[in-house]
């Protein structure tokens, strides 16, 4: 059994960007986390320090998943500060990539990392046997390479570089922390320039510029191709860089050049003379306003060779071309990709070809399998598929004899040979017995690390399969499921986005009776993201335009059933939540035992957007916990108006932890950092709540509520806005309506209802606000643009 590495404080060295957002990202995941940099001078002496924290909350994506815990980073400098990391059990350094600069500080901290803390580089490709050469030998078998991606929060990958000297104890230890307390996918690289991620990434952007320039085609038409298109984010290529930095890009080439001298594709490590020009005349990318891209007014514009200038950008797929990339069979679509003249799909081609060859031809020196390199680029650079998994679905045979025609014939960017193993029979590098490593000759499983058992489905690459559990009940809305001699059932949608209709309503509740009758608890999880963007719009609409208002009522009656059924099920019933959960998909989890989210969950009451108001039991909960923290005979609308602000502005949270501010998540619903982790963890709650001796909760029926002085208080707010035209009639009109509810109706203050009286004012509200034509109009245009309309 390896020893646990346990982190109750960190340090991270360096309060450029990247360190500063790690150390936000250690705060996120409740680690006391103090951040070191130079001493300032002038003002106070960490004031390098305090700035970089100050600055987090203007980030954008934000590092923080909450803002608040900006306060809770301690900054320090390496003058005055180094006893602070004798109380530390991980220290990261994060300082500029310059070797020298690096090994200076190790000798200047060395004295005082504690014996057992483990001290790791965020280097983004620096040799860390070469750091770890300056450390005194007690430090050594602790001292590894831990490599976030940019920005830290939501980068999914972290590479994990052993150096030779690293106890195996202490990777196993760091790795578990890594994937459980900060949500990270890990990869094991090996002590090579820019490891796995940077070393694949970057040369596939560099060939895509050099098959840019050779083919002669525009920035924004190469980003066209290279992004949705092919199953890749929507920065592509050059948005990427401009993302990135072109500065910044400009180094990691050299750093290429510099360090990878025998590679065969070495002539290609240079920036092309365009980057160049754009990075001497300061464009820079995003953080200069200009790069391959730049903004005037709402327009967007990208450089022009030929004009020296930028112009407007209308880069776009030949449509011959466009219909090539739908077609669905990998390997006719690369058959075609291959055949055509046409200089967009020969780019394509060429692009894939050579980034297949490279990766191939270094995967021995740079991983350890073919899956740490493919999950390397998913996770870090938001592919689809990795560059071998895009190879093995196309036909690796057939692929493998065109890439080697093409080095014979010249046309690669390299003449070297493809490796043996490429043409040994097989049929790809990835199969059910695990990943090719070309050291061990063999096919690997997975880790076997126990971290990853907590990963009931983990992200699978191409021929991966797991146990999709016993089917318990099957409708057209829902599938019930439960592994082999569990006690936890699972339900999940079978919808689009996980919406929910009639199906899904009809299905949860039966589902609920069956979990009572045969099982301990019941987890509702979905496959995949979203866990529910909410109602079936589209089928509302439906009944509304056929002027079915009974059928619409008896929806919206049944809707309530659901969260009533969820929240009074006589075993647990957990939601785990990760991605959107908006509107009927919110209210579910707030009427389940206990909600499990993901960090990056996203939840909303956000009906007022189409014209409505949430009218599936979550207003009548929001009036519940109000009441219920107030005490008897306390201040009911003082706890409603944030729960008021929430649903009226259709707030969504950026985070779990942002949802518990908005009252949409409560102090008790736990938060996980790793997505994988999610069923499991629900798993265990469900199954805890159940052995402990779950009851649901008694029927509320002295719910004390604000009545018609709230309802005016509220008023006078929304009149003010209106008069200000800070939100139009229509908006006053539903945000009045969701004040009624939320304050109970035209009662007296302080009048007690029951969760009946609630619902039905809920239901009253929802159905008058749905036969207005102007909510009918945001319906519409929300189901037609997919965003919303202020009418």
């Amino acid at each position: 059994m390896s020893k646990k590495l346990l982190v109750r404080r960190a340090a991270v060295l360096g309060a450029g960007v990247m360190g500063a957002q790690i150390a936000a990202h250690l705060t996120n995941a409740g680690v006391d986390t103090v951040l070191f940099d130079l001493p300032s001078k002038e003002g106070p002496p960490d004031g390098i320090a305090m700035k970089a924290i100050a600055n987090l909350a203007k980030l954008s994506p934000a590092p923080l998943a909450d803002k608040a815990l900006a306060e809770r980073i301690v900054p320090a400098n390496y003058d005055t500060g180094l006893d602070l990391l004798r109380g530390c059990d991980l220290v990261i350094e994060a300082i500029a990539e310059r070797m020298d600069w690096k090994q200076d500080l190790y000798r200047k901290i060395a004295d005082y990392v504690p014996d057992h803390a483990v001290l790791a580089s965020n280097t983004s490709g620096l040799g860390i046997n070469a750091l770890a050469g300056v450390l005194p030998e007690a430090l050594r078998h602790r001292f590894c390479g831990v490599h976030f991606f940019n920005p830290p929060r939501y980068m999914h990958l972290a590479e994990l570089i052993p150096a030779h000297t690293t106890d195996p104890d202490i990777l196993e230890g760091l790795e578990t922390f890594l994937v459980t307390t900060l949500g990270k996918g890990v990869v094991y690289a090996k002590d090579t320039p820019n490891f796995i991620g940077n070393r694949i990434g970057v040369f596939s952007m560099l060939a895509a510029m050099h098959h840019t320039q050779r083919l002669g085609l525009g920035f924004d038409t190469v980003d066209a191709l290279t992004g949705p298109a092919i199953g890749r984010p929507k920065s592509a290529t050059y948005r990427t860089a401009d993302v990135v930095g072109l500065d910044t890009m400009a180094h990691v080439i050299k750093t290429m050049a510099d360090t990878l001298p025998n590679d065969p594709w070495h002539q290609y490590f240079n920036a092309p003379a365009w980057l160049q020009a754009l990075v001497s005349k300061g464009a820079l990318g995003q953080k200069t306003g200009a790069g391959f891209y730049t903004k005037r007014g709402k327009d967007i514009l990208v450089v022009d060779l030929a004009k020296q200038d930028y112009v407007p950008s209308a880069g776009e797929l030949d449509p011959s071309v466009a219909e090539l990339l739908k077609e669905r069979d990998p390997a006719k679509k690369f058959a075609a990709l291959r055949a055509s003249e046409h200089p967009q799909a020969q780019f394509l081609w060429a692009c894939f070809r050579d980034t297949f060859h490279y990766t191939a031809y270094h995967l021995a020196d740079i991983a350890d399998t073919a899956r740490d390199v493919d999950l390397a680029i998913r996770w870090g650079y938001g592919w689809s598929l990795g560059p071998f998994e895009t190879w093995q679905a196309a036909g690796w045979k057939q692929v493998a004899d065109w890439i080697a025609e093409d080095i014979v014939g010249g046309q690669a960017m390299a003449n070297a040979p493809l490796p043996d193993w490429v043409f040994d029979g097989r049929e790809g590098v990835h199969g059910a017995a695990g990943s090719y490593s070309p050291a061990r000759s063999a096919m690997v499983p997975r880790s076997a690390n126990p971290v990853y058992q907590r990963q009931r489905f983990p992200d699978p690459v191409l021929g991966e399969k797991f146990s999709q559990g016993r089917t318990v009940f099957e409708n057209d809305g829902v599938r019930m499921w439960v592994d082999e001699g569990d006690d936890i059932a699972v339900v999940g949608f079978k919808t689009k986005l996980q919406t929910v209709n009639n199906f899904v309503l009809d299905g949860l509740q039966e589902a609920v009776g069956i979990a009572e009758r045969d099982f301990k608890g019941l987890v509702i999880w979905q496959p995949k993201e979203p866990f529910s963007a909410g109602a079936d719009l589209a089928g509302a609409l439906g009944l509304l335009q056929g002027g079915d208002v009974a059928g619409f009522e008896a929806m919206v009656a049944n809707f309530q059933a659901t969260s009533q059924r969820i929240k009074y099920s006589l075993v647990p019933v957990v939601a785990a939540v990760r991605g959107l959960a908006l509107g009927g998909g919110c209210e579910f989890q707030m009427h389940a035992a206990r909600t499990v989210f993901a960090l990056e969950s996203y939840v909303g009451l956000v009906e007022a957007g189409v014209g409505l108001l949430p009218a599936g039991g979550g207003l009548k909960e929001l009036a519940l916990r109000a009441s219920q923290a107030a005490g008897p005979g306390g201040d009911v609308f003082a706890q409603l108006k944030t729960a008021f602000e929430s649903v009226a502005m259709g707030k969504v949270s950026a985070s779990a932890l942002e949802a518990r501010q908005l009252k949409l998540a409560r102090e008790g619903d736990v938060v996980v950092f790793n997505a994988f982790e999610l069923l499991d963890v629900a798993r265990a709650q469900a199954r805890g709540l159940a052995d402990s001796g779950y009851r649901p909760p008694l029927p509320a029926r002295n719910i004390q509520v604000a009545g018609d002085v709230g309802i005016a208080t509220f008023k006078m707010m929304l009149v003010n806005m209106l008069e200000g035209r800070f939100i139009s009639p229509h908006d006053y009109e539903i945000a009045t309506r969701i004040a009624t509810v939320l304050s109970g109706g035209a009662v007296d203050r302080g009048t007690t209802v029951d969760e009946d009286w609630l619902l039905r004012l809920e239901r009253e509200h929802f159905v008058a606000l749905a036969q207005m034509p102007k909510t009918q109009e945001r319906i519409a245009h929300m189901l037609k643009t997919g965003k919303p309309l202020r009418n």
